[in-house]
């Protein structure tokens, strides 16, 4: 009589990752080639990998590998947008007894895919990274990488972002906001505004990144032109007085399990050529902006700036991960700039690119983020 034979032991189960990328931002490009890169580093031993790109008008559709590979930036041009036609359309309901996601193709009964385990929207500027997202992730259960509704929303709201900095003590350049119709009503008025910040100054949406709509105004006679600009990105504007210094880059991780965040090594980033800033073509497209990394700081420097970075990250209760960008002034001090809670992934990021000359690779910087939000679940916390 034979032995009896154990059947073999089951594979263990793959975390089931939705990459959700594109968007109805300015940076709905940015975004894919993001996802483009990211997708690429998911080991498909550990993850059962769920591509979902949103279209410009805000469908959520299921992408195929052969479709995401196509979305990076090939000889300086960004990637085509995605559309309605670029795959099956998915929904997901706000229902935390359910938590999946479901297919809808033509002609054909709506099918489910299955509960989700964790969402890594790489999603960057309005109706994504403002907290939107988040919001309906809260509403489905569904842990998520980074930061929660309203940190998500107040640090891509550069207004509110410096009041909060402001009120914890953090130093922050001195700045003006334009809201809806003030220019329109009263253009003297904020001239004068303006003026009280001296030139040159940098005009910028208030929520917006990738450095879309930013102009440089060195003569208030550029001014209508770019709030004009500014204004076809985001209603709200927020004008800058220019820092005179170097600017710097610092990447903030959150540890697993409410472990206290860490700062990576920081980068400074010098522009050459014509471009008069670190503007879109010059981060993502030409390859005009050098990378010093890690940036040519002493002990003392690089001491004050990993923890104003931190305090900065803690101020606004950020969670998983951001970047933030700071001046060091020519006189020795350290200004927050800005803080962004999803950082662009493609391979010329910054935020990689610095935890990566800190010690941790693409892959296992990919693979931290999704156990740390796996490990802080949704909900108020």
């Amino acid at each position: 009589m034979s032995e009896a034979t154990s059947p073999p032991p089951s594979a263990p189960r793959r975390t089931r990752v939705a990459v959700v990328f594109g968007g109805r931002s300015s940076e709905h490009a940015i975004s894919c080639v993001s996802a483009s890169s990211l997708l690429e580093v998911l080991d498909p031993e550990r993850y059962d990998v769920l591509p979902i790109g949103i279209s410009t008008d805000g469908r959520w559709v299921l992408m195929s590998p052969q479709e995401t590979r196509q979305l990076a930036i090939v000889s300086g041009r960004l990637p085509a947008r995605i559309d309605e036609t670029s795959g099956a359309l998915v929904t997901m309901a706000g229902d935390p007894t359910a938590r999946e996601l479901t297919v809808h193709e033509p002609g054909a009964v709506p099918k489910t895919l299955g509960e989700v385990d964790v969402v890594l929207p790489l999603l960057h500027g309005p109706y994504g990274e403002d907290g939107t997202i988040q919001g309906l992730l809260e509403l489905a259960g569904v842990p998520y990488v980074g930061s929660g509704v309203l940190s998500s929303a107040v640090s891509m709201d550069k207004e509110f972002m410096k009041r909060l900095l402001v009120s914890a003590g953090l130093p922050v350049g001195p700045y003006i906001t334009i809201r809806r119709g003030e220019w329109q009503r009263d253009p003297e008025k904020v001239r004068a505004a303006v003026a009280g910040l001296g030139l040159p100054v940098f005009v910028k949406p208030a929520r917006a990144g990738s450095s879309m709509g930013i102009s440089k105004v060195s003569d208030l006679d550029q001014l209508a032109e770019a709030i004009t600009l500014a204004q076809e990105n985001d209603p709200k504007v927020i004008v800058e007085a220019m820092i005179h210094g170097r600017e710097i880059e610092i990447g903030v991780l959150a540890g697993i399990g409410g472990a206290a965040p860490t700062a990576s090594l920081p980068a400074e980033i010098k522009v050459r050529g014509e471009h008069e800033f670190y503007d879109m073509q010059a981060k993502y497209l030409d390859g005009s902006a050098d990378i010093e990394l890690p940036a040519v700081l002493d002990d003392a420097q690089l001491a004050t700036l990993r923890q104003l970075a931190i305090a900065a990250f803690e101020a606004l209760e950020c969670e998983g991960l951001a970047r933030v960008d700071f001046f060091l002034a020519d006189g020795g001090d350290f200004v927050v700039n800005e803080i962004n809670t999803m950082p662009g992934f493609t391979p010329t990021s910054m935020y990689p690119q610095m935890w990566a000359a800190t010690g941790i690779p693409y892959a296992e910087l990919v693979d931290h983020l999704i156990a740390e939000a796996l490990a802080r679940p949704p909900g108020l916390r």
